[in-house]
């Protein structure tokens, strides 16, 4: 096999496992439960999972989607969770290689997707989960820049968020959104935290159009617009300037 291959197979077994964990943080961080224990059980019989039970996505198939002891349903988020997570790890690696900053840039990306399934479901997202990527985001090989870049677009998200809330007479934008843009503008830089800005108000389009007078959280929108972003920089900024220079 093609040693590439074969690191981005280690890679992606990797990125499952650390899915497998973010399942159990994104169903216990909101609820408040300690992370770490009790050990993993079924949330319908309450009966305790054996190791086999959590081998990421193929017990879910092995299984059939139901508890191995009620046969109660399992939520198809578990295995896509873990998939979505593997998934971004093997895209990070052909990205960036295994460069000593991998691991913090998976970690924030992991944080980010976490992020994501908590907002959709609860319209909120956890400070420390939060904070934990602002913090690991700006520990690059350009760190005081990060630094930087992350006040700047903390700032300018801040300015928006005041004028907008002025204009429109209400609030209109959370303090979770401030938090991901300085996330946003670590991993990013400028312009293309700018660029992440414009995809992500792209992507909410449609969503906003469709849920009319149901409020949609902006938050998963402002980090598909940064993944974006960030795998295809060098594309975005292609386009951009056509934009611009035709």
């Amino acid at each position: 096999m093609n040693p590439e291959l074969l690191i981005a197979l280690f890679v992606f077994i990797f990125g499952i496992l650390i899915g497998s964990f973010l399942n159990v943080v994104i169903y216990r961080i909101p609820k408040g439960e300690s992370i770490v224990f009790p050990a993993s059980k079924c949330q319908s019989c309450q009966t305790p999972l054996k190791w086999y039970h959590n081998v990421p996505i193929f017990s879910w198939l092995f299984l059939r989607g139901k508890c191995g002891f009620c046969a109660e349903k399992i939520s198809m988020q578990y295995p896509l969770i873990e998939l979505a997570t593997g998934i971004i790890s093997v895209s990070l690696f052909y990205k960036l290689g295994l460069v000593w900053y991998f691991p913090i840039v998976f970690a924030v990306f992991t944080l980010l997707l976490a992020l994501v399934m908590i907002d959709f479901k609860y319209m909120a997202v956890p400070d420390n989960l939060n904070l934990l990527a602002l913090a690991l985001a700006v520990i690059t090989p350009t760190f005081l820049d990060s630094i930087q870049d992350a006040l700047l677009a903390v700032g300018g998200m801040t300015l928006l968020r005041y004028y907008l809330s002025f204009f429109l007479n209400k609030e209109a934008m959370g303090e979770g959104d401030i938090i991901v843009a300085g996330t946003m503008g670590a991993l990013l830089g400028f312009p293309g935290f700018l660029y992440a800005l414009f995809i992500s108000a792209i992507v909410a389009i449609v969503p906003s159009l469709l849920a009319k007078d149901t409020q949609v959280p902006f938050v998963p929108f402002l980090i598909i617009g940064t993944f974006i972003a960030y795998m295809f920089d060098s594309q975005v900024q292609a386009i951009v300037d056509f934009i611009i220079y035709g």
